[in-house]
């Protein structure tokens, strides 16, 4: 199986989809202006809008084509356990045949990085030094 998304792309979008996945709803209290004042150790993953995180990944889903979306959401399906990395040519087919939109449905993937990375692993690749410069 061949890519024709770029493995830097679908990483970035893992790395990103973590970033999105870590943050928690802000608990807001009267008392409490700045959260990084708060005894609660994990106040500093909390965000009231995970508006940039959440951004970055709608434009790098808008910078796709469709067939690389497609690609993406059956990695995501792989990865899911939906289909077997077997059935590629399956996944691929049906993402492609959607009738709905496909960045909704890959955004509405509550562990999307997590799907991502086992669809990678699934055919033996991985994020693992891209990116990285030596």
């Amino acid at each position: 199986m061949d890519l024709i998304t770029p493995l830097d792309t679908i990483c970035r979008l893992i790395i990103r989809a973590r970033e999105a996945e870590a943050q928690v709803t802000a608990i807001e209290t009267d008392e409490e202006d700045d959260p990084t004042e708060s005894d609660d150790g994990f106040a500093v993953l909390e965000d009231e809008a995970n508006e940039v995180v959440e951004e970055e990944i709608q434009a790098l889903l808008d910078d796709l084509g469709e067939d690389q979306l497609a690609e993406v959401l059956a990695l995501a399906w792989v990865g899911q356990g939906t289909y077997d990395a077997s059935e590629w040519e399956d996944a691929l087919a049906e993402a492609n045949e959607g009738g709905e939109d496909k960045i909704a449905q890959i955004l509405d993937m509550p562990m999307l990085a997590g799907y991502l990375d086992g669809g990678l692993a699934a055919f033996d690749l991985s994020c693992d030094g891209v990116g990285q410069v030596d």
